[in-house]
């Protein structure tokens, strides 16, 4: 007998508590100890879930205006420095505690429920202690916190909510505020503990950003007569954990947004991105940017295919899109978006291009190798994933983009769109990396052949552009297996140079020398033999393409 995941939906209205017991409760909800599956209650009325009783308890508010406030004082963290501790060892040792109970909460208020009764332990003359987010600063507004979590001694103070003016007034200052609300002489002090008999409250706001809203409230109980100088040593322990609480998160939060970010950014571009300056890099600015598109070949079929095992294709997927990331990554770019099959990542920023397109055309190269070698292990789950990547390089903008709800890391511009219309391209030449022509021309200039090698496909005019555009083919070094040797590039160039000038005559008779296998070189055959080998009366060298 035992409470459900999701058993119940609570909702206050009209001054009154409605429950409905969920159709995915394991059992149900008990009123006046009979099954009832939805039923409104009042302040003190109970319902049961197994062997738990709820009883709603209506919140009275303790403001300092509801009482009669006898002192008040507000404490800086120098101030708080002078004052000695009085237990030590005992409260550094509870202190420490803090990094684990952090690293072990799932979330925020799981962390403030599992602090809340830290606290009460590190602070014996308390009575009730609560820690609160108020980020939205509701108290101001005579509205409660956006979450409180607290725990009390002995089930003290069942109908406890701290004082919203209280809560105000210390995140406003930014220090901790101490209130003394009533004396033995009290003429207020017998109403007011018949609800609770709390004479006294800290409340210390965490300042650290990555603790917006955040403080640490604290009430209790006095027999005699209580003064400020009695509470200091409790108010400095409150102060310091409030600031190891603050710079604890916020490491947490670093190291969680790193792994997260490491996802799409190498630690070259990481620790750019963790300066001081980061706010500043990430505002969109225009510069040198590299573009890499790069698409599974076939995935609609796949789709098709795979209809009743979609769970394993999108497996397959992921796997795919790993290797991506991980040549991206690996040569300091950034991942700026997954479409379905797709990655876009790009070069240039934060960090500047000293290498201009080059980094991008290693990624490529190593993409197209490791999909290469998973064709060649039978059992490997991308055996028969083949990829088309594009390499743009130009002006563009990049940094933060998109709306103030809703943005992402991205690069805007027309190496983005040269980049994908590449990627397009390598399809109807039967190629797998076609790059521009500033890329092309940097790997001839700056790059061994050993290592990449460009052939000139010739000057197209895509579909749907009045522009036309040098496109190159990237190649491995000469050391790859079952690639052009450099007599077969050259061979190639010099056929898409007599095509070119008209002479396709010799362009044809160069063609016919390439491998059969040679998707450009088949394709500008078909080309020239749509035209009978003979170029037309308006050729200007551009071979226009009817598909994108």
């Amino acid at each position: 007998m035992m409470i459900s995941r999701e058993h119940a939906e609570l909702c206050w209205k009209n001054g009154q508590l409605v429950v409905k017991c969920l159709q995915t409760a394991r059992n149900p909800i008990y009123l006046n100890r009979q099954p009832t599956p939805e039923f409104a209650i009042r302040d003190g009325e109970t319902f049961q879930i197994g062997d738990t009783q709820f009883r709603l308890s209506a919140p009275v508010e303790i403001a300092s205006s509801d009482v009669e406030l006898l002192e008040e004082q507000v404490f800086g963290s120098v101030e708080l420095q002078q004052i000695p501790f009085a237990d030590p060892d005992r409260q550094l040792g509870l202190t420490a505690r803090i990094p684990k109970l952090l690293a072990n909460s799932k979330t925020d208020e799981d962390f403030a429920h599992k602090l809340a009764s830290l606290l009460l332990e590190a602070l014996p003359n308390s009575k009730v202690v609560a820690v609160i987010c108020d980020s939205e600063m509701n108290c101001l507004k005579s509205g409660p916190p956006t979450m409180m979590r607290w725990d009390s001694r002995n089930s003290f103070a069942d109908r406890f909510q701290p004082s919203r003016k209280m809560i105000a007034s210390a995140l406003t200052k930014a220090r901790s505020v101490l209130q003394i609300w009533s004396g033995s002489g009290s003429a207020f002090n017998a109403k007011f503990t018949r609800f609770s008999n709390l004479d006294w409250a800290i409340c210390t706001p965490i300042t650290n950003e990555a603790c917006r809203g955040w403080c640490l409230y604290i009430s209790g109980e006095s027999e005699d007569d209580i003064t400020a100088d009695d509470l200091k040593s409790d108010l400095k322990l409150i102060d310091m954990m409030a600031e190891f609480i603050g710079a604890t998160r916020q490491v947490r939060q670093l190291e969680k947004m790193q792994a997260n970010m490491s996802q799409f950014f190498s630690a070259n571009v990481l620790e750019t991105l963790t300066a001081e300056s980061a706010q500043q890099l990430l505002q969109p600015s225009e510069r040198d940017i590299t573009v890499l598109f790069c698409d599974v070949r076939g995935f609609s079929k796949m789709t098709e295919r795979s209809n009743s095992g979609l769970l394993l294709l999108l497996s397959r997927v992921t796997d795919a899109l790993g290797l991506m990331t991980q040549a991206i990554v690996k040569y300091d770019g950034i991942i700026s978006d997954f479409q379905g099959d797709a990655a876009l990542g790009f070069w240039g920023w934060p960090v500047s291009l000293n290498d201009g397109p080059i980094p991008a055309c290693q990624a490529a190269l190593a993409i197209q190798k490791s999909f290469a070698e998973a064709t060649l292990k039978p059992n490997h789950p991308l055996k028969d994933f083949r990829v088309g990547i594009g390499v743009a390089h130009g002006r563009a903008i990049a940094g933060r983009i998109g709306s103030m709800e809703q943005a992402k890391i991205g690069v805007f511009g027309p190496p983005v769109n040269l980049g994908s219309r590449l990627e397009g391209l390598t399809k109807q030449f039967q190629v797998r990396i076609l790059v521009d022509e500033p890329t092309a021309d940097t790997i001839r200039a700056s790059v061994s052949r050993t290592e990449a090698r460009v052939r000139k496909i010739g000057r197209v005019r895509p579909a749907g552009m009045e522009t036309s555009l040098v496109i190159s083919e990237l190649l491995p070094g000469l050391a790859a297996e079952g690639i052009l040797s450099d007599e077969q590039i050259e061979t190639f160039e010099s056929a898409v140079e007599s095509l070119r000038t008209g002479d396709w005559q010799r362009a044809f008779v160069l063609l016919r020398k390439m491998p059969e296998t040679d998707g450009p070189s088949q394709f500008l055959l078909r080309f020239m033999g749509h035209y009978q080998n003979l170029p037309p009366a308006d050729w200007d060298g551009v071979i226009p393409l009817s598909q994108k």
